[in-house]
């Protein structure tokens, strides 16, 4: 099944491909679901028990119960085999059903499997996707289920008819005769969902569903597949998905504007176009550095400071904007420049101003922050005097939040201690103050850690080289921090650390340090690059959905001509659909005219 399809044999109006069954589209990354049917219902919140007020022709055609049988029902009643009986089946998992009403209760997503039966009793698997739909004022209005029907292979026992099977679900369907209403077609009369009418259905329900869903909801009917064409509700569905910040990015990106919204979410969620490739640039970079840090800011990507000749830290500033045909570095001349450093931290907060937060310096380490704003008609570098500042520090880790607030996190003091506290400051207020965020537990002091935000106000912490008693060793753990919280804490997801703690599924990265993670749009955290323990570099690809019941690690294969080198550089996000890699150790040389791109959107020329 396409993510948006034009061919005119892709369904009837109550269902695609040969009869309403099709691939629930992406349902796992990398792999295709099997051609099983899928049907689609949609119940009122706002009503006592919920009643169904859709469903779709494949829930009937599967299931053997009419339109006309279900709407004004609960669904519960698929846990009864047959509709004579009062009971669910003692087979039925209990628990699944505690979680499904447990997450309508609290307003959350339901992904699981239960066995449902249908109207001639035969047993049957439904794969059930459950995503409430929340409101203006935040109260849940109506809930979609996403039902991924396959055969149960259980013997009930005889039945009093032939069941139907999955096998004659295309023949069962392609035998059902639509009405006619309001100029569309309709099985048996009975769509309450359109009678909401096109507006309302696409702001108020449409736009409220995650892209996975939306494309799911897009194959159900020929009238859903063209609603969801809609640029501007695609729009919506990605503000709410990624944020308001993300998206703004996108819209200035010139690859995501031609893509459209549609195929921009469908890539980005997928991944199917990302691709590496190798960019040369002109300009000089002189003199020649390593640990530099660097951001983007739009489309250009900024570098300050590093360590040059001799230990030498410097503080010049350089540019290089992606936009150009011809990009080349370009030396960004400014007034009141910060101390030389290296081993510091670059971050963009305000959407166009640079902060440069410690790092260490000719006399020693620093904790002092600068600030400088690109929008300036004669930029300068401006100290900010934070009250209760960090302990001088390098090799920390540091990301912003909301756009205005810098957090910082580990590193090294001067006599070579590792450190494990956190802390933030808000750059949106007129006198910032440095605020230590206190917690019951910390994960094991380290350096050279990465620090990713997902999922707006949450912060995912990995690797690094970790104290464990007297040694110090790199690690591959993974710890989390959900910063909307009352009182944050760091949660484990994976390490030996904290009680409790497991490892997600997958194959886990190897342990590392100096490497680099950049969030995805929709909450998916990549690693990439640092120094591996026995080698040299990595340059293989790891993906984690911390959001994720049980955070499972994929490794990614991308085409084309990744680094070579990946420890010692560093890489920044461009416009939300591009990683760009500068700098890695080749031998004694710092490469920093010869960049790789990660582009995670195909190009149109």
């Amino acid at each position: 099944m396409e993510w948006d399809s034009d061919s005119e044999e892709s369904g009837d109006e109550e269902g695609f491909g040969g009869g309403g069954g099709g691939v629930l589209p992406f349902l796992v990354e990398g792999n295709a679901a099997p051609a099983a049917p899928y049907g689609l219902v949609v119940t009122d919140a706002l009503e006592a028990d919920q009643p169904i007020i859709y469903c779709s022709s494949v829930f009937e055609v599967v299931t053997g119960y009419r339109a006309d049988e279900v709407l004004g029902r609960n669904c519960r009643f698929l846990q009864c085999r047959g509709p004579s009986a009062k009971r669910r089946h003692r087979m039925v998992d209990s628990t699944v059903v505690t979680e499904i009403r447990r997450c309508l209760l609290d307003g959350k997503e339901f992904q699981g499997e239960l066995l449902n039966f249908r109207k001639d009793g035969s047993p049957l698997m439904n794969r059930l996707r459950l995503t409430p739909i929340f409101g203006d004022d935040e109260t849940i209005t109506h809930v979609i289920g996403i039902q991924f029907f396959s055969e149960a292979n259980i013997d009930m026992g005889p039945l009093p008819t032939i069941p139907r099977t999955i096998d004659r679900f295309c023949s069962s369907f392609t035998s059902a005769q639509p009405t006619r209403a309001a100029g569309r077609n309709f099985y048996r009369g009975s769509c309450g969902l359109f009678q909401l009418g096109d507006e309302v259905l696409s702001l108020m329900i449409l736009s409220r569903l995650t892209p996975r869903d939306l494309a799911a909801v897009s194959s159900v009917c020929r009238h859903l597949c063209e609603l969801t064409k809609n640029e501007d509700l695609w729009r919506m569905v990605c503000q709410n998905e990624w944020g308001s910040e993300t998206t703004r990015v996108l819209e200035t990106v010139p690859v995501a504007k031609r893509l459209g919204w549609g195929q921009s979410a469908r890539e980005l969620t997928t991944l199917e176009a990302a691709a590496w490739q190798k960019l040369t640039v002109g300009g000089p970079m002189e003199p020649s550095r390593c640990n530099f840090s660097a951001c983007a800011v739009g489309n250009k990507v900024f570098l300050f400071g590093g360590e040059g000749v001799d230990m030498q830290p410097m503080n010049d500033l350089f540019m290089l904007d992606l936009n150009s045909s011809h990009p080349e570095w370009q030396h960004v001349k400014v007034s009141m420049p910060p101390p030389g450093r290296w081993g510091h931290t670059l971050s963009c907060v305000n959407g166009s101003n640079l902060v440069v937060f410690g790092g260490c310096g000719i006399h020693g380490l620093l904790n002092d922050v600068f600030i400088l704003d690109l929008d300036s008609t004669m930029p300068a570098w401006r100290e900010i005097f934070g009250l209760a500042a960090p302990p001088p520090r390098s090799w920390h880790s540091s990301c912003t939040l909301d756009g205005t607030k810098l957090i910082v996190s580990g590193g090294c003091d001067d006599s070579g201690v590792l450190l494990g506290d956190t802390f933030l400051l808000d750059l949106s207020i007129e006198k910032p103050a440095w605020r230590e965020i206190p917690v019951a537990w910390t994960p094991p002091s380290r350096l050279g850690a990465s620090l990713s935000v997902y999922g707006g106000k949450k912060i995912l912490m990995f690797g690094g080289l970790a104290k464990s008693g007297t040694l110090r060793f790199r690690s591959s753990d993974v710890y989390t921090m959900d910063m909307s919280e009352e009182a944050p804490h760091w949660s484990c997801v994976t390490g030996n650390e904290m009680p409790g703690a497991v490892n997600p599924g997958g194959v886990a990265p190897p342990p590392r340090l100096d490497h680099v993670a950049f969030s995805l749009p929709g909450g998916r955290i990549l690693i990439f690059g640092g120094s591996v323990s026995g080698l040299q570099s990595s340059t293989q690809l790891y993906l984690l959905d911390p959001s994720e019941e049980t955070p499972t690690w994929k490794i990614l294969d991308v085409p084309g001509r990744p680094p070579r080198f990946a420890w010692g550089h560093s890489t920044c996000v461009v416009g939300g659909t591009r990683a760009i890699v500068l700098g890695g150790q080749t031998g004694e040389d710092w490469m920093l005219n010869d960049l790789h791109e990660l582009s995670l959107t195909s190009y149109i020329n």
